[in-house]
């Protein structure tokens, strides 16, 4: 089925929505063979695109919707290249082997942290209502993740992972959810291996050679950067603002 529409689309995508709902269908045929219950499913997206990805997705599965805010640890010579990433909790993944190739200190990533959860707090207060914040309300979490028994983790590309492996191992250290699923239109195979250690399942879409693969936007015909506006109005809809 999904190897048909790809030929149409010669490995492009024509929009986020485009691309949400094609990765839509591949997570209710997951969903069907699993014989998951779609009634306790919770969809949760990335800022910025990933939120967009998710909002569509959780539609098509009818199912909860709440976003998560990983920030990206880039790297001291490249601000591109993400060396790791972490939660509001701090909750960290780090790529220690290019921490090693990079020589870079303990002191910059620990500086960097620090920047990045500061910057963390800063969305959640601009996209999120207080009393409806998973990072920073625990009793929301335990109410939405406690009573999933399957977590879709949503962004709307990957190229090193790094963002979606540190929200995955914030959600499975809440140790509520029964599974994770972790979603999205296009990782290299690289990446996707190491997405396939962090969850339970991994719905990819494209997954081009590593050595093919230059930017996630090289997949989509239209990727424009998703803006503030664009997530606060999807939160406002979802009643979550």
């Amino acid at each position: 089925m999904f190897e048909s529409i790809l030929n149409k689309i010669h490995l492009r995508f024509k929009n986020r929505e485009w691309a949400a709902n094609v990765l839509a269908e591949s997570i209710k045929d997951l969903i069907k063979k699993e014989k998951m219950d779609s009634k306790d499913i919770v969809v949760l997206g990335i800022p910025r695109g990933g939120v967009v990805t998710a909002d569509v997705i959780a539609q098509k599965l009818h199912a909860s919707f709440n976003i998560l805010i990983p920030r990206k640890i880039a790297s001291p010579h490249n601000e591109e290249l993400a060396i790791g990433a972490v939660m509001e909790d701090g909750t960290t993944y780090l790529n220690d082997e290019l921490v090693r190739i990079l020589n870079i200190s303990q002191e910059y990533i620990d500086q960097v942290k620090s920047e990045q959860i500061e910057e963390i707090k800063r969305r959640r207060l601009l996209y999120q209502s207080r009393s409806k914040t998973l990072e920073d309300n625990s009793s929301l979490t335990r109410n939405i993740l406690g009573k999933s028994k399957t977590v879709v983790l949503v962004d709307d590309g990957v190229a090193t992972g790094a963002t979606l492996i540190a929200a995955a191992r914030w959600v499975k250290g809440k140790n509520m959810s029964n599974q994770l699923i972790i979603a999205t239109p296009i990782a290299p195979k690289e990446i996707l291996t190491k997405l396939k250690k962090e969850a339970d399942y991994v719905e990819v879409i494209i997954a081009p050679p590593t050595s093919s693969f230059k930017s996630v936007g090289q997949y989509y015909q239209s990727f424009d950067q998703v803006t503030d506006e664009q997530v606060i109005e999807i939160m406002r809809r979802r009643g979550l603002l």
